[in-house]
């Protein structure tokens, strides 16, 4: 098992020994021990009921209101509010330890690390480099200045949110090379393209730079704005890096993440793109994210959760429009979140509104109304009432939406707003409501792969995992070899638990940061399972049972899938007899 940033796994291991997270917390926290664990209040979001714990024989930390964890080097890291080496320097000094000079970069993993942390300070330089372009006084920077004095933003604000220029394609390529940074490294961050000759380019040159900056304050990525008319899109994101994707980054969580540090987030508001987040954010509404035009995700379903588990979705004034169904937002609500969407006036977005006043924009806040309330207003939008065929469709389709919901008050109230629309009687609506079925989700067909979801295979190794690592009696003499995990976080995890099976030495969760990092959302949900006494007694002893076989399962069906398709590819008859009896095998083994 490789240790974090190259470091010499000896000095990793010698380095947490000698700094005990119990005794390193005691100092930032006040602890109170129960069970196995120490329990405090959470230093990453106010509470007033002790969510956060401490495993002293697992050696980190997690909680189970926001959903952070991490091992004693990411703990002082967010304490201390520095970077990983500056939490080194910190530890080593209070175990008296020397930091070493030469990191060894023998395996892949180490290597993952370097790439990462190069990749790491190019995002950095770029960003200063792009920033010192904006007030160099090039002329070329006037017209990026000139956008930034018509969208109205303030130059404490564009400092904040570290706004750049870029000039041209050529000057930062010439200035990363001349800092050193290897050509694939330069290409592997996004920061920089090839062209058709074999140039390095910058890849949005000519446009307004957005850093965009993960909760441990790192650059992750890039957005630029085309600043007059072209053929080009009018916004444009580096590529899907080491350090960036869309799918788990919502931009400034940065800042959301300070806030929270300083006061209780009652609920956070989403927007779509950069400027609607900045220039909410000048109007005093600090929290605020944004999606960046994706739709969204579970993953940044979960990343919002830990900050405020109320969500305040604010698009541009064309959304019902064009998301009548509101199918995405759904994920928010799956994954625990109180979800209000906000209604723009027509035809304007949150900056537009914004810029109005923040007494403008509040209005609209004020008017945010539940999920189930929107779908209803989005359909009143798509349809002319007026006119009585969609009059009809209107009705149809808002009882299926009347027909979702939770109580028989909220079915009352939602009725009562479809007659005043309509003019249909309420006894009329009621009887037709009666005979609408509730929409359910298919279930699929076919085994899906584990990345795509909680499905009850990913649930399954998660518990096994979890299991396995928290050393459950029941999971003991269990092989995890027998399983072959398909997600990446899994494998990681089943990996480490049978090197320090085979090597017989403990095994300790923190020692998994090191290569998952704090902020895997896959591996918190694994983490998860360790509260309470979700792993202990007779019931889940009997969940890791049927969970196994639920493994097994998926196993023998993707075999199964894998024959189907071999057969049906084969033209000589004795192999497709021999594949036919395999196959037959395996279908037998998965009705058992």
């Amino acid at each position: 098992m490789s240790n974090a940033r190259g470091f010499d796994p000896r000095f990793m291991q010698e380095l947490k020994q000698k700094n005990d997270i119990v005794e390193v917390a005691s100092g930032y926290l006040s602890l109170d021990r129960k069970g196995g664990n120490h329990w405090a209040c959470c230093p990453f979001h106010h509470e007033r009921t002790p969510s956060f714990s401490i495993s002293e024989s697992g050696q980190f930390y997690h909680c189970f209101g926001c959903g952070v964890s991490g091992d004693v080097v990411s703990l002082v890291q967010e304490m201390e509010s520095t970077d990983f080496m500056g939490a080194i320097r910190i530890l080593a000094a209070r175990a008296k330890m020397e930091v070493p000079e030469n990191n060894f970069d023998t395996e892949k993993s180490v290597q993952l690390k370097k790439k990462r942390d190069a990749i790491v300070k190019i995002m950095r330089d770029s960003a200063r480099f792009y920033l010192s372009n904006l007030y160099s006084g090039d002329e070329r920077a006037q017209a990026h200045l000139d956008y930034i004095s018509r969208r109205k933003l303030s130059p404490s604000v564009v400092k904040k949110f570290g706004l750049g220029a870029s000039l041209d394609f050529s000057s930062l390529p010439e200035y990363l090379v001349g800092k050193g940074y290897y050509r694939q490294d330069l290409l592997d961050s996004g920061v920089l393209a090839e062209s058709k000759n074999g140039r390095l380019i910058d890849a949005l040159a000519g446009r307004l730079i957005f850093p965009i900056i993960n909760s441990m304050d790192e650059v992750v990525g890039f957005g630029g704005r085309e600043l007059k008319k072209t053929d080009f899109a009018k916004y444009k994101n580096t590529k899907e890096t080491l350090l960036f994707n869309k799918r788990n980054k919502l931009y400034n969580v940065n800042l959301l993440k300070k806030l929270k540090r300083e006061t209780p987030i009652k609920d956070v508001i989403i927007v779509e793109g950069y400027m609607d987040t900045i220039s909410l954010y000048q109007a005093g509404f600090h929290n605020v994210v944004a999606s960046m035009g994706t739709s969204l995700t579970k993953e940044q379903a979960r990343l919002v959760k830990r900050y405020s588990p109320n969500v305040l979705i604010s698009y541009d004034g064309d959304f019902a429009g064009q998301s009548a169904d509101l199918r995405g937002l759904e994920i928010l609500k799956d994954e625990g979140l109180s979800v209000r969407v906000v209604p723009m006036p027509d035809g304007l977005d949150p900056d537009d509104v914004a810029k109005q006043g923040a007494d403008a924009y509040q209005k609209c806040l004020d008017a945010a109304m539940p999920l189930i309330d929107y779908k209803i207003h989005s359909l009143q939008q798509k349809y002319n009432v007026e006119r009585t065929e969609e009059k009809r469709e209107f009705v149809a389709a808002a009882l299926k939406v009347v027909k979702e919901a939770e109580s028989e008050t909220v079915r009352e109230e939602l009725l009562k707003r479809i007659r005043d629309v309509t003019g249909i009687t309420y006894q009329a609506l009621e009887r037709d409501l009666s005979g609408v079925k509730k929409e359910e989700k298919a279930e699929p067909v076919v085994i899906k792969k584990v990345e795509t979801g909680a499905d009850k295979f990913v649930k399954a190794a998660r518990f096994v995992l979890a299991a396995k690592l928290f050393a459950a009696p029941y999971a003991k003499n269990f092989d995890l070899s027998k399983i072959p995990f398909e997600n990446e976080v899994h494998q990681i995890v089943a990996a480490y638990v049978r090197h320090c099976e085979e090597k017989g030495t403990l095994v300790r969760a923190s020692d998994l940061f090191d290569e998952l990092g704090v902020e895997d959302t896959e591996f918190n949900e694994i983490l998860d399972l360790n509260g309470g006494e979700r792993l202990t007694g007779v019931s889940a002893e009997r969940f890791f049972a049927d969970s196994v076989k639920t493994l097994e399962l998926a196993v023998l069906q993707r075999e199964v899938q894998a024959l189907q398709a071999a057969i049906s590819a084969e033209t000589d008859a004795v192999r497709r007899k021999e594949l036919s009896e395999k196959l037959n095998a395996c279908l037998l083994k998965s009705r058992r």
